[in-house]
This record gives structure tokens, C-alpha cells and sequence, in this order.
């Protein structure tokens, strides 16, 4: 009884520590971006973002980033309200969650100041629906603590694919507009640090 109980501890000692020592990235949102374009008249473009970002890396490589809608800024407060309540409807789905899988082994081997070009296959939550979405990254090692994660190519997404065109359109309504794109680039940094 007493070597079993000497095994058990020494296993559960083994499986604390590996715990322990498995790297978590977390997002810092101090030093993140996510932002997007919106283009009105045909060619009047103007550059958007989300102020509170979160999410994170697991040893394993599962990546999720989740991004708070009611955190849109515009620039101009009366289209951050219009956003919000026509076009994000956050009252109903006040988050965009994006999740992916990163290929672990490449992560681990990266070296300080080294970059690696990924394409990386995930899912877009907004809106009450779900897309498959392909993300060309460049993942670099900036310290032994920290990495940055950027859109190599920025990311269209379609409002008719997440049942926001009417949100659009109602936009342009209010904003007596004639038109406005329904396609929209996204591009992001995000920095994330480990947690222990």
C-alpha cells in the first residue's frame, strides 16, 4: 500500500509539472488590432476597428480569438451606435469568435526574431453564423515570452454570408448613402504572451 501510494503521488507530482510547463499564449490587447474597411460612394473607403480583444494559443495549437462588437470604433460616435444596434445587433450576439489550429510543432520551433508564413484553416462565429474561413498569417518569435500573429493578406468577408446585409443596407439609410459595400478586408496584428 505504502509503494502504491508513493506511485501516486509521483504521478500526480509528473502531471502537475507537465501542467505547468505547457506554454499558453494569451492574447494582449493593449498591443492587438483587429480592423476592417468599409467603402461608401464606390470608392470613399474608411478604416474601422475593435477596441477589446481576447483569446489564446494552446500547446496543442488551438487558437480562438473572441471579439467584443460593442467595441467598434468608427471615429464617429453616432455610426458606433448605428453599428451596434443595426448592423452587429449585439443585444442578441454581442461577440465575433474566430477559433483555428496552428501547427504546434512549428510554433515550438520558431526562434527569437524568426517568422514563418502559415496558411491556416478556421471559423468565423458572427452574426449567428458560421464560416469556413482560410487566414494567411506570419507568425514571429519577437521574444522567448511574446509572439505576433499578422494577416499576410487581409481577409474579405461578405455580409450576405452572415445575414448582415439588411444591417447594411439599413445603414445606408440612415446614413443617406447610395451605396455601400457589402464586402468587407479585415486585417489584424495580435500579440500574444505566455503565461507562465
Amino acid at each position: 500500500m505504502k509503494k502504491m501510494n508513493v506511485w501516486l503521488s509521483t504521478l500526480g507530482f509528473l502531471l502537475v509539472s507537465s501542467a505547468a510547463s505547457a506554454t499558453q499564449w494569451q492574447i494582449n490587447n493593449s498591443e492587438s488590432q483587429i480592423n476592417f474597411i468599409s467603402t461608401k460612394k464606390v470608392n470613399i473607403a474608411e478604416v474601422h476597428q475593435f477596441d477589446k480583444i481576447a483569446g489564446s494559443l494552446s500547446e496543442s495549437g488551438e487558437f480562438s480569438v473572441s471579439i467584443d462588437l460593442a467595441s467598434v470604433d468608427t471615429g464617429v460616435e453616432i455610426r458606433d451606435s448605428r453599428m451596434k444596434e443595426f448592423l452587429f445587433n449585439i443585444a442578441d450576439f454581442p461577440k465575433a469568435v474566430i477559433t483555428a489550429k496552428l501547427p504546434p510543432d512549428e510554433i515550438k520551433q520558431l526562434e527569437v526574431g524568426q517568422t514563418k508564413p502559415l496558411s491556416v484553416d478556421g471559423m468565423l462565429e458572427l452574426h449567428g453564423q458560421k464560416k469556413a474561413l482560410t487566414f494567411e498569417v506570419l507568425v514571429t518569435k519577437v521574444a522567448t515570452n511574446e509572439l505576433l500573429v499578422v494577416s499576410a493578406h487581409p481577409v474579405i468577408l461578405n455580409a450576405d454570408d452572415y445575414e448582415l446585409a439588411a444591417g447594411v443596407e439599413k445603414l445606408r439609410d440612415l446614413a443617406g448613402l447610395p451605396n455601400i459595400s457589402h464586402a468587407v478586408p479585415v486585417n489584424f496584428y495580435l500579440t500574444l504572451n505566455t503565461t507562465n
